[in-house]
């Protein structure tokens, strides 16, 4: 999938090579932790499992201004890592890589989408809500295996 966006800018499947980029774009952004799930090895195994789902965006010149990771399990779709480059906020590039994300988990057959964001990134929460998201109730546990 690639396509051309308002303003010049073009979303596209997220490939592996697009890794190193994804990494220095991602690194420093407000609600964006990288950990080893996010090493090249495992961001392979993600992107083959989940082919076609995560996307870029890029301006004319090639430079990402966003990212979002996409993927499912079957039952539920899952969103992780969304970022826009600070000076391209409000021209609607999250809006449209959430929005494309849900529809083709909708073709997969995936009723319903979690998202993952930091309790205290007051900013992503006023988003998702904005995007109709809404709290259910239950918190996720993690440990390393």
């Amino acid at each position: 999938m690639s396509g051309a966006m308002a303003d010049g800018f073009e979303m596209r499947v997220m490939r592996l090579e697009d890794y190193e980029e994804l990494v220095a774009f991602w690194a420093g952004k407000e609600g964006v932790e990288l950990n080893e799930s996010d090493e090249r090895e495992a961001s392979g195994r993600y992107l083959v499992r989940n082919e076609g789902l995560s996307l870029v965006v890029r301006e004319e010149g090639g430079k990402i201004v966003g990212a979002i990771l996409c993927g499912h399990d079957g039952r539920r779709g899952y969103l992780h890592h969304l970022a826009v480059e600070e000076g391209y906020r409000g021209k609607g590039i999250a809006r449209a890589m959430v929005e494309k994300c849900l529809e083709n988990l909708k073709a997969r057959g995936v009723p319903r989408c979690n998202v993952f964001y930091f309790a205290e990134n007051v900013k992503g929460r006023a988003f998702w809500e904005r995007m109709g998201y809404r709290e259910v109730g239950f918190l996720p546990l993690q440990r390393k295996t």
